[in-house]
């Protein structure tokens, strides 16, 4: 076994791929300055190699949701613009400031947080100001944006590198989505206006997300924040066909989930494996069990919502419920499975795929969810390292966590 991997079950992650999707994203951006969202530890495919792969390919900057996420890219040596995306509890300011994060400020209570570490540091710290267009988690209405900017210019040890806005429909399809978008921008560029007024200039201008970036010219600005596209995913169809639309482009998917058979049963048929002997099998089968389950972030309705596995190349329904550690995986009465043969749960296997989009349609939810369930325990290991797992060898990797 690989360090840090005492079972056979990983998750590859494809840093050529996503290399290739931020450079994309930037072709598609133009002008505009690139921001890598790894937040949630990289959307799950480790925050540390994820950045690091982007910055290589030219992002220009990163974001993440909480100050310890942006403590431990800078314990990782990065040291790269990192965008805190959410207001820092006044405690973690002085952190903020040390660590030479770029915090979001919606209200002078963080304005005043922040020049008073400022103070106690002793160095100047840049802000960006968050205007509320109308997804309405933080920011300051536009109308105040102003007001805001004022106090950013007033308090010392403090300077104002950026004005952004978050999109709400930004991957819609509807008519009314592609409106609301379009007032979200003018309600923004009135924002920019007013702080403008206050005597504020060169400063970023940010809007975009993913979706936004794609389908949405208007909102790249200065900078715009990508986070599901880089990683290889989309937000929605409307999205897909955006990308698509624009010469044919397609992002690559970054994440595979993969493990292997530990254990092969001949049962006959009418047998229900696992909790609550929930289906029969329809005829005398083999068995596969597989190492992960609910608590690795496979979700317990994979079963009853029709999930599927990959083995030998081809589609293998679960057999019963999955469970806190194992599933169990109907191979069919040929029963051609034999014990550490490799199980891929998202990614491709011969001629096959499950994607991400698969299991996120299945299971109701977004792309952005099932990347980011695949929890803790199971290592991530980069591509470079990808064949010698196939293969069954030991490569010399480490987990991405």
């Amino acid at each position: 076994m690989a360090e840090g991997r005492l079972r056979p079950t990983w998750v590859e992650v494809d840093l050529e791929a996503l290399s290739s999707n931020v450079a994309l994203m930037r072709e598609i951006a133009g002008s505009a300055a690139l921001c890598a969202v790894v937040k949630a530890d990289g959307y799950g495919h480790g925050a540390s190699d994820a950045a690091a792969a982007a910055l290589d390919a030219g992002a220009a900057w990163l974001a993440v949701a909480v100050m310890d996420e942006a403590v431990a890219l800078r314990d990782a040596g990065i040291t790269a613009p990192i965008l805190l995306l959410s207001d820092p509890a006044p405690d973690a300011a002085a952190e903020v400031v040390v660590q030479r994060v770029t915090p979001t400020v919606s209200s002078r209570a963080s304005v005043r947080a922040i020049a008073s570490a400022a103070a106690r540091v002793g160095v100047e710290a840049t802000v960006h100001l968050k205007i509320d267009t109308g997804m309405h988690r933080i920011g300051v209405a536009p109308e105040a944006a102003g007001e805001l900017a004022r106090e950013v210019a007033d308090a010392p040890g403090v300077a104002l590198g950026g004005v952004f806005t978050h999109l709400a429909v930004a991957d819609g399809a509807s008519a009314e989505d592609r409106e609301f978008t379009a007032l979200q921008l003018r309600r923004f560029e009135e924002g920019v206006l007013a702080v403008r007024a206050q005597g504020a200039s060169g400063f970023l201008r940010h809007a975009a997300n993913s979706a936004a970036t794609i389908a949405h010219p208007a909102a790249r600005y200065d900078l715009v924040r990508t986070g599901i596209a880089i990683y290889g995913e989309v937000s929605s169809a409307a999205v897909a066909d955006a990308l698509w639309a624009s010469g044919g482009r397609r992002l690559e998917p970054v994440m595979s989930l993969r493990s292997r058979v530990v254990a092969q049963h001949r049962l006959a048929a009418g047998e229900r494996p696992s909790y609550g002997r929930l289906r029969p099998l329809p005829a005398d089968s083999t068995v596969a069990t597989v190492p992960i389950g609910y608590a690795d972030g496979l979700p317990r309705r994979y079963f009853s919502a029709g999930g599927e596995v990959l083995i030998r190349g081809q589609r293998r329904p679960l057999a019963g419920v999955v469970t806190m550690d194992q599933i169990v995986v109907d191979c069919g009465p040929g029963g051609d499975v034999e014990l550490g043969d490799e199980v891929v749960l998202l990614g491709a296997q011969g001629e096959e795929r499950i994607s991400v989009g698969e299991w996120a349609g299945i299971l109701g939810t977004i792309n952005h969810e099932v990347l980011t369930l695949i929890g803790a325990r199971v290592p991530r290991v980069v591509s470079s390292d990808a064949k010698a797992l196939r293969d069954g060898g030991v490569p010399g990797a480490r987990p991405g966590r």
